[in-house]
């Protein structure tokens, strides 16, 4: 009876004992965490200001920087198993094991990840670009890991996820630095060709959105069944665009009507048979 009693006893005291080293290890653990948070997040934030001082490319900061936090929480999370006692080989397994799952559970969006990476890496776009993706025309306003945000230009915001993005056509039109702007037009046949070319060259030179290099062209484009369609070839800079697009044009059709250019109608000649 007495063997009985001590061996209990020792039992309940080697208990209490692992209870106790394991409590303060785990109060230990969650000092840990509060404080290493509290580090992580004074560090990500200098490290976000030495970004915006630095000559590194706007296309590469939101990325660097979430990898960076992802980097240091990660450190940060080994280090508390550590104080806790976890084994590493555990954890490794732990990690392993809960790296399957999540990678089954987001299968697409780690085609977005990767999708985001090759971005990042072969850079058919920048930040500030000018491009069309998937339907979508707007500059590019920041480039993660998973999506791309464009501002359209009716100041609306559209989030694209990479994956869409890689898997289809991209139209960049900052690449160049200018674009040219496509204007068909057309006159009457009879009408005076170089009188009206003249006409169309003197608005396209004086305008101030309109680029003076490259020099902007009209030539005559095709000969249609009712009229004679002529092209007006100017440039502009990326961000005039629209301007040259809508505020150009009017101007053309003004300057012909003002001359007495008349639009084209449809014509038919009939023939009388005696």
């Amino acid at each position: 009876m007495e063997n009985i009693t001590k061996s209990l006893s020792s039992f309940l005291s080697s208990i209490s004992s692992g209870v106790g080293d394991w409590g303060l290890s785990l109060i230990g653990a969650i000092v840990s965490l509060l404080i290493g948070l509290w580090i992580v997040r004074l560090i990500m934030k200098g490290v976000s200001k030495a970004f915006d001082k630095s000559t590194v490319d706007e296309t590469l900061k939101p990325f660097l920087i979430t990898l960076i936090g992802f980097a240091l929480k990660a450190l940060l999370f080994i280090t508390i198993a550590q104080i806790v006692g976890v084994p590493m080989t555990s954890f490794a397994v732990l990690l392993g094991g809960i790296g399957i799952a999540i990678g089954a559970a987001f299968n697409g969006s780690l085609g977005h990840l990767a999708s985001g990476v090759m971005l990042l890496i072969f850079r058919p776009f920048k930040v500030d670009d000018l491009i069309e993706v998937n339907g979508e025309l707007g500059f590019v306003k920041e480039i993660s890991v998973f999506v791309t945000v464009l501002e359209t230009f009716q100041n609306k915001t559209s989030i694209i996820p990479n994956g869409t993005i890689t898997a289809n056509k991209i139209v960049n039109y900052t690449t160049v630095g200018n674009l040219r702007v496509d204007m068909p037009f057309a006159i009457r046949y009879g009408a005076d060709i170089n009188e009206a070319k003249k006409i169309v060259m003197n608005v396209l030179e004086n305008d101030e959105n309109v680029l003076k290099d490259p020099k902007p062209r009209v030539a005559v484009n095709n000969l249609g069944e009712n009229a004679i369609e002529l092209i007006a070839l100017p440039y502009s800079s990326v961000e005039g665009y629209w301007d040259v697009y809508w505020d150009t044009r009017q101007k053309i059709v003004e300057e012909l009507g003002k001359s007495g250019y008349e639009a084209p109608f449809p014509q038919r000649v009939v023939t009388m048979k005696k």
